[in-house]
């Protein structure tokens, strides 16, 4: 990619689409909206879902794993599904309009607001469940013993927010880079940020060169927050052991109580119930539904597949480099994973680019350009770095000392990995899947560049039958999506072991 970005269209050395890049005022304006955009996310999720977090690790509330599966949803749900239900709420002819009789917040819907809004909302699970992880860490002795001399507010603010503070802050950046690498947002929303310039340079101008040079940028940022986060958290990033006791608890009097729940259920709501019910209210009929699945079943049967299919081979990627990072002794292993969170953050755009420059050739290569299995390519190259950092976490939670046995009894690695590890990681490995299958089904920038002609998957086809569909259509097919993403979850979180389960020696 980065050699082609220096060539012109005859082939010539040239950096003129990087002196573009630095010298017009119009790219300068877009690296200012992208900023924007990523800081004011990352300002909203981490306002949102940090103090969520804090209370879920802290305070004893009704329906607590009901509560948090709820605020997890939309971490689930695809951004530009969001963005697609915020169009239809808050639109020119959305439900809100049609109930004042009157268009009062389109300019608001297709805004940089707008689009701070629906990524903030989609990206505070990630913030939430951060903090509560962070929160669990903390060695309840410390706090018990600063309580000798201090009161319970201030132990809070000297020493459980500091202690917390560096996982808050590493969670408000990944949502930052997130946010700037995001395509389907800005895109449905009509904001100009370089995810949209780079795919429009490519896809409507066929300008490879001019496409490359819009996201170098975006991977600098990237490259830069990653090595941040891991500077910032260092190991703490695999290990995710609980302290033993639970430190300074929450207590709240019962209008404060009653008035967090509300606050639960108004995110809940806003974040949830309402983007859902949009599509439900846009859909109307089951006819239509049935009627939309059907002129779509090619791109539905093309995304289970292709999500299966990529989910387990990252699966299978990743367990082997899960292992090899958490058991790593080398002093590289260092850059394991800000290179992991680079490959993850990079933006989509960036990925599909980079995949037709190296996969469209002739040979095996080619023919796999040419199938539907470049998309599985594709899910890999993107999703397999955070399923690997996920069994890294689980893999240094197993103790060394059955594989050294293992060892001595002259067992191969192969078979120690096979017999002894990963039986020890099915519950990591369970999940992983999930993550995995949810990202791949949902994925839309990369997809949207490498697709074969003539093959579809669900995000693809929604996406493309936006703009001429009637909208019933589009939100019939949005609202399958949503569906299958959600059933996952759900079935991981019922088969996923309750704290006080026994758990495999």
């Amino acid at each position: 990619m980065f050699v082609v970005s220096l060539t012109d269209a005859a082939g010539s050395l040239t950096l003129n689409n990087y002196r573009q890049l630095l010298t017009e005022p119009r790219q300068r304006a877009l690296m200012l909206t992208s900023v924007v955009l990523g800081v004011g996310a990352a300002i909203f999720a981490t306002v949102l879902g940090a103090p969520l977090g804090l209370v879920f690790a802290r305070a004893r509330l009704p329906a607590k794993r009901f509560l948090r599966i709820a605020l997890i949803v939309p971490l689930v749900i695809p951004p530009y599904i969001m963005a697609l239900a915020w169009v239809l709420l808050t639109g020119p002819v959305g439900l809100f309009a049609r109930a004042a009789g009157r268009d009062f917040l389109s300019d608001w819907t297709y805004s940089l607001t707008g689009a701070i809004v629906v990524l903030g909302l989609t990206f505070y699970p990630l913030s939430m469940l951060a903090t509560e992880a962070a929160a669990r860490r903390v060695d309840a002795r410390l706090e018990e013993s600063a309580l000798l001399a201090a009161s319970p507010r201030r132990v809070f603010w000297r020493i459980t927010l500091p202690l917390i503070g560096p996982t808050v802050a590493a969670a408000g950046l990944i949502v930052f880079v997130l946010a700037l690498s995001e395509f389907g947002v800005p895109a449905l929303l009509r904001v100009r940020v370089f995810t949209t310039e780079a795919f429009t340079a490519f896809a409507a101008f066929y300008d490879f060169g001019a496409g490359v040079a819009l996201c170098a940028p975006l991977l600098v940022v990237a490259l830069i927050v990653s090595v941040v986060i891991k500077f910032i958290i260092g190991e703490r990033l695999l290990v995710t052991t609980r302290s033993m006791r639970l430190g300074l608890p929450l207590i709240f009097n019962r209008p404060l109580r009653a008035a967090i729940l509300l606050g639960i259920a108004v995110v809940i709501c806003a974040s949830s119930l309402l983007p859902i019910a949009a599509l439900l209210f846009e859909a109307t009929r089951i006819n239509r539904i049935a009627s939309a699945v059907s002129t779509s079943g090619t791109a539905i049967a093309n995304s289970l597949w292709l999500a299966f299919a990529g989910a387990t081979l990252i699966v299978a990627l990743a367990a082997v480099l899960g292992y090899g990072r958490a058991r790593a002794r080398s002093r590289l292993r260092v850059l394991f994973d800000p290179a992991f969170i680079l490959l993850f953050a990079a933006p989509s755009t960036v990925v599909g680019i980079g995949i037709i420059g190296l996969w469209n050739r002739e040979g095996l290569m080619g023919q796999v350009y040419s199938s539907q299995w470049v998309i599985v390519v594709t899910y890999i190259a993107r999703f397999a770095p955070v399923a690997a950092l996920m069994l890294a976490a689980s893999v240094r939670q197993i103790s060394t000392s059955s594989e050294e046995a293992a060892e001595v009894a002259g067992a191969s690695w192969t078979h120690t990995f096979g017999r002894i590890v990963l039986p020890q990681l099915h519950t990591a490995l369970m999940a992983a899947w999930v993550v995995s299958f949810i990202f791949c089904f949902g994925e839309l920038g990369a997809t949207i560049l490498v697709a074969p002609p003539g093959e579809s998957t669900l995000p693809v086809r929604v996406y493309t039958l936006i703009a001429n569909t009637p909208s019933s259509e589009v939100a019939s097919l949005a609202l399958m999506q949503v569906g299958i993403t959600i059933v996952p979850l759900i079935l991981l979180t019922v088969f996923l072991p309750k704290k006080g389960a026994r758990k495999p020696a």
